[in-house]
């Protein structure tokens, strides 16, 4: 069974940092490129970061450039967002999921996606 589980989410402080590690099983990530998503109560899911299937090519939407990172350790089946200087408003369940497009593609484009993970909340106090 193909599956991808987020971990890492939690409770932290305005401007604390959590990384978050999405880790797929039944299949290797390394012919895939991951996007994180997230999704507040009452909005609609928007793209984080993404990062293609090699790791030579990454996106980042704005909110999330110069504050997060995301990277992939294909040896190990996962990828990561290092997510720091966090704000109230990044409060948001946050998915990761599997694109099986073009070697060098790294979309935000939800649609290209292929499997989704079940996500895991992130929660930052003012």
């Amino acid at each position: 069974q193909l599956q991808l589980v987020e971990s890492g989410g939690g409770l932290v402080q305005s401007g604390g940092s959590l990384r978050l590690s999405c880790a797929a099983s039944g299949f290797t990530l390394d012919h895939y490129a991951i996007g994180w998503f997230r999704q507040a109560p009452g909005k609609e899911r928007e793209g984080v970061a993404c990062i293609s299937s090699r790791g030579g090519s990454t996106n980042y939407a704005d909110a999330a450039k110069g504050r997060f990172t995301i990277s992939r350790d294909n040896a190990k089946n996962t990828v990561y967002l290092q997510m720091n200087s966090l704000k109230p408003e990044d409060t948001a369940v946050y998915y990761c999921a599997a694109d099986y497009g073009p070697l060098f593609r790294a979309t935000m484009a939800a649609r290209e996606y292929d499997y989704w993970g079940q996500g895991t909340q992130v929660t930052v106090s003012s």
